[in-house]
């Protein structure tokens, strides 16, 4: 090999040689890899044919005059002749080819990084600037694999630079002068996952974020649009987790053996499973922070895994999308934001009601914008294509039924009923928590489809209209569902990859049985009969969908200001200052049984036929209320059938003192409920908007008391599962269950895929450990 004459330097240089200051010849993208190389930053090495490499090929081949002249002509030409235009000046390029003398000293410096594998990128003067990005519009090639074949993909970037989208963004920019581009040439990173992560929030404006795209393989499907991607949002001040959205991807791009690019399809449970770990997602985050950091102003970064080793493949200036000056009722303004509930994205007309009496008014297709909704506003919701409510959280009444229905649903926005008014078309993102104007369901997500009311896939999974292809990947730890209504039930059921019901919520399925009647009024009107038909009826339907796969039904935890509104409510239920802590669960069961052993009743004419049902007492405080609600159970017609399982669903953190005394009381499994646990752990309304932020499932308190249930329910031989809402926001939440020995998690259909996958990976993670811990 020669050694480096005064050519190469010029003609061909290492990226860790050039700066910021270069960016006139190496073109934005190549400037900012060297600055980043030089400031320490995991970028992959390589080298840069400057501009002035392309200028005198074009000069050699003695074409650079007839290009600058067509490339005028381009720009004012109109779209029925653009494209043969650039065609054209393409082709001129790509027959000029690349003079000898500059060949060889690419080869020479492609040799010098080791002859790897190497991905060619364009670096167009003027591009990846603060003022236009060109981003992905110039040509990128990977998985470059030897030194005739790089020769010939620097020539194509050279003739990206007269493509037709290309010639008209100049256009439309102003760029009239000559056009020339320098050509990046990196190590190829074997990725397994890669994406983009912007430092700032370009749709909204908003600054202290980092918002993150991840996909499968490499990070072309991400800048292409080719799947959907994951996307984190994490606040940058701390490195908070503020939500995610798990993409559904049907391939994935990686190096095949050969060494070129092979797209692979992917299996349902692993295109839609989270492509990050939470560790990981907080490490690309803070790796786009030193980006921004080091420049200064928001950035765009390019980033990739290969195996746990993160690199940095590009960063350029965040270019739009930032002054968040957009008028007042421009399509895509963000109206408001309040907390994500249901996911999914729907556009529709507007109607805001202020009680369940105005339901009447809601017509098909449209969106429902409450104040809050209760039990009694269930008949308007089964009609509503999204939901919007001014107060509530992630677990209030409102998520629940819309995740049951498969209806987007955002809550807690505070001013919802006030800013938004009837008729007005706006898009509902259940993932995000935003409502924007207009109809925003053609920028790559679909609209529901309102008669069905069928939810759109959002990233975790898609409603539960049909599951995995082929017989689902055998788990350790059954996967259950949370049901309430009887509709849902054969869908659900459907699913090979659904191991049984965790939780049959009683209040929605009473409260539609019943038409909105108060289950006391019913009593009072002398209707027990009907009573106990309507409930039969309804959960005997989803016993028959699942048998003979268990089904476990909570019977009805009523709370006072939930059940106040509906019919005769007002005379059976108190006014209470905090019904949360007040009138409900179990210790309502003993101080008026008339519905409880109405539902007894019910339960027992549907065990006759499904033997699979079994019973949960729900908000258990003491071990007297808990005998005393057994007694009534084996006293009952149900407690005398053979084979009932008597489960407790652990909510007030007395069970985790309590939990031996109350199995040996007779209780055959034990179901955490996280959301009323986690409020009662930290001292804070699950279905506060305001407190929101402190309401955390994976707060270590409440992680160590879901353990130590778990641990005494294996310790004592019985079953144990989770209802809650955690192991959906959180899919690092599944491992936390795995290793504790957990026997089952409960989620709502929506969620099987993405807890699925993650229960999957945690459970061979743990095999792997205790692999590796032998001597």
């Amino acid at each position: 090999m020669t050694t480096t004459t005064e050519r190469p330097t010029t003609a061909v240089r290492p990226l860790a040689e050039v700066r910021a200051r270069d960016a006139g010849d190496v073109g934005g993208k190549a400037a900012h890899l060297g600055e980043l190389i030089a400031a320490g930053f995991p970028v992959p090495d390589g080298f840069v044919l400057p501009a002035e490499s392309y200028r005198s090929a074009m000069d050699a081949a003695g074409i650079r005059a007839a290009l600058a002249t067509g490339h005028e002509e381009a720009l004012t030409a109109g779209p029925e002749r653009l494209p043969e235009l650039c065609t054209a000046l393409a082709e001129k390029v790509r027959g000029a080819g690349m003079p000898p003398a500059l060949a060889d000293h690419v080869r020479a410096a492609w040799d010098r990084l080791g002859a790897p594998v190497v991905a060619v990128r364009s670096s167009a003067v003027g591009e990846d600037g603060a003022e236009a990005s060109f981003a992905g519009m110039n040509s990128t090639f990977t998985n470059v694999r030897d030194a005739d074949e790089l020769v010939t993909r620097i020539v194509d970037c050279w003739a990206s630079l007269f493509g037709a989208r290309v010639v008209a963004y100049r256009a439309a920019r102003g760029l009239t002068a000559e056009p020339a581009i320098a050509v990046v040439v990196q190590t190829m990173v074997a990725a397994d996952r890669a994406g983009v992560a912007f430092t700032a929030d370009p749709r909204t404006g908003e600054r202290d974020l980092v918002l993150i795209e991840a996909a499968l393989g490499q990070g072309e499907v991400v800048v292409s649009g080719a799947v959907e991607p994951d996307t984190y949002e994490v606040v940058a001040d701390g490195l908070r987790l503020r939500s995610m959205r798990v993409g559904m991807q049907t391939h994935a791009v990686v190096r095949g053996p050969d060494g070129a690019d092979l797209t692979v399809a992917l299996e349902p449970d692993r295109g839609g499973a989270p492509v990050l770990a939470l560790a990981e997602i907080m490490d690309v985050a803070a790796l786009a922070r030193r980006v921004e950091e080091h420049y200064g102003r928001p950035q765009d970064v390019e980033w990739a895994y290969a195996g746990d080793r993160l690199r940095l493949l590009q960063a350029r200036p965040i270019t739009t999308g930032l002054e968040g000056h957009r008028a007042a009722g421009d399509p895509g303004e963000v109206l408001l934001r309040g907390l994500p509930a249901a996911p999914g994205r729907v556009s529709g007309p507007v109607r805001v009601l202020r009680s369940p009496d105005e339901g009447g008014a809601l017509q098909q297709g449209e969106l429902l914008v409450a104040p809050l909704t209760n039990p009694d506003w269930l008949p308007t919701l089964r009609r509503a294509a999204g939901v919007v409510t001014d107060t509530g959280g992630a677990t209030c009444h409102a998520a629940i039924a819309a995740r049951e229905l498969g209806l987007p649903c955002v809550v807690g926005t505070r001013r919802a009923t006030d800013i938004l008014a009837d008729g007005r078309i706006v898009t509902v993102d259940g993932a995000t928590g935003e409502i924007t104007d207009g109809d925003r369901t053609s920028r790559g997500t679909v609209a529901t489809t309102p008669s069905a009311a069928v939810a759109v896939r959002p990233g975790v999974a898609s409603a539960p209209v049909a599951g995995p292809a082929g017989a689902p990947t055998p788990l350790g730890t059954e996967i259950h569902v949370n049901l309430a209504l009887p509709e849902a039930a054969a869908r659900v059921a459907a699913r090979p990859d659904v191991d049984g019901v965790g939780l049959l919520r009683a209040e929605f399925l009473l409260t539609a049985a019943l038409d909105g009647v108060h289950p006391r009024e019913v009593v009072a009107r002398g209707e027990q009969e009907r009573f106990v038909n309507r409930v039969a009826e309804s959960v005997g339907t989803i016993a028959a969908a699942f048998a003979p796969r268990p089904v476990v039904y909570r019977t009805t935890d009523l709370r006072s200001n939930e059940f106040r509104g509906l019919a005769g409510g007002e005379r059976h239920e108190p006014s209470e200052n905090n019904p949360m802590l007040g009138f409900r669960g179990a210790y309502r069961y003993l101080r008026e049984p008339e519905v409880f052993a109405l539902e007894l009743r019910a339960l027992a004419r549907v065990r006759e036929q499904h033997p699979s049902l079994h019973v949960m007492l729900p908000f258990v405080r003491t071990r007297w209320e808990l005998e005393g609600c057994l007694e009534l159970i084996d006293a009952s017609p149900l407690g005398r059938q053979r084979g009932l399982q008597r489960w407790l669903t652990a909510e007030v953190p007395s069970v985790v003192f309590r939990l031996p005394e109350y199995l040996g009381c007779g209780i055959d499994g034990v179901s955490i409920g996280s959301n009323d646990l986690t409020q009662l752990v930290l001292g804070v309304d699950r279905d506060s908007d305001r407190c929101a932020e402190v309401y955390d499932e994976g707060d270590a308190a409440v992680v160590d008391a879901i353990e130590r249930i778990i641990a005494t329910a294996r310790r004592l031989g019985a079953p144990s599962s989770l209802c809650g809402q955690a192991p959906t926001r959180r899919p690092e939440f599944a491992e936390i269950l795995v290793r504790a020995g957990i026997t089952a998690i409960s989620v709502d259909p929506h969620a099987v895929d993405g807890v699925r996958a993650a229960v999957g990976r945690a459970e061979r993670r743990v095999l792997l450990d205790a692999a590796r811990e032998r001597p």
